[in-house]
């Protein structure tokens, strides 16, 4: 095992609350692909002519609805991903008492179908779906099985809950979310750049001793992380967390 891994390894021993702060790195380990990434913005260009940050929109989604769930079916609803070693190393931190809660932007669930319990999805999820008129919840293979804009009963378009540009962040959520990052003696940061907000301002409210920070690129603001690692996360954390 090389230094960093046994550095790591050495940090997560002797912490006792953990919260872990990912993003799309994470589940490309998975085969879903990063919307945000130079692929995903072509994709996006070269099917829709848009970049993702516009198909994704609220104004978007209530200006060309149609088009929107045919983006969102083919890239954000991926059934066939499965869990990583890294979704399944954060399961067993938390298993062993070392990790309080997993805090997400990804929306795929993948944290939870690895047996992550305490699981923050700060922009919401594929699974959770519902009308916009009357508010019944429906699951995803409602929205995966419908031609065009998937409609409720009553007739109102079935909105995933899911956060687009332009909308807010369930205060909720982002509350327990600083509440966990507050009280933490490490924070483990992976599989993100720090680059969207406020999901990145949160590192700003850790107060403990440890920050280290698994990510292929730099990240897009300053942690103060004591290490870095620039390796895939699965690899890093299925050595150090067997």
């Amino acid at each position: 095992m090389d230094a960093k891994l046994t550095q790591l390894r050495d940090m997560l021993g002797r912490a006792e609350r953990i919260a872990f702060l990912g993003g799309a790195g994470l589940s490309t380990e998975s085969g879903i692909m990063d919307f945000r990434s130079s692929n995903g913005m072509y994709a996006a260009l070269r099917s829709y002519g848009e970049p993702p940050e516009v198909l994704l929109s609220h104004d978007y989604f209530l200006r060309h609805t149609e088009t929107f769930f045919d983006y969102y079916r083919k890239f954000l609803i991926c059934p066939d991903a499965e869990p990583n070693a890294a979704h399944l190393a954060l399961a067993r931190l938390e298993q062993r008492g070392k990790l309080t809660a997993v805090i997400t932007q990804n929306i795929d669930g993948l944290h939870q179908r690895a047996g992550s319990k305490t699981v923050l999805e700060l922009h919401g999820s594929v699974y959770r779906n519902h009308c916009m008129r009357c508010g019944k919840a429906y699951p995803i293979e409602t929205i995966a099985a419908a031609a065009g804009v998937p409609r409720c009963d009553c007739g109102g378009v079935i909105k995933p809950d899911v956060v687009l540009y332009g909308e807010g962040l369930d205060p909720k959520t982002l509350s327990a979310a600083i509440a966990h990052i507050s009280a933490a003696d490490m924070l483990l940061i992976g599989g993100t750049q720090l680059s969207v907000y406020p999901a990145a301002g949160l590192v700003d409210y850790f107060n403990g001793r440890d920050i280290a920070v698994i990510n292929l690129s730099e990240t897009a603001r300053e942690t103060g992380a004591v290490l870095t690692i620039r390796q895939p996360i699965g690899e890093v954390l299925a050595a150090v967390v067997p």
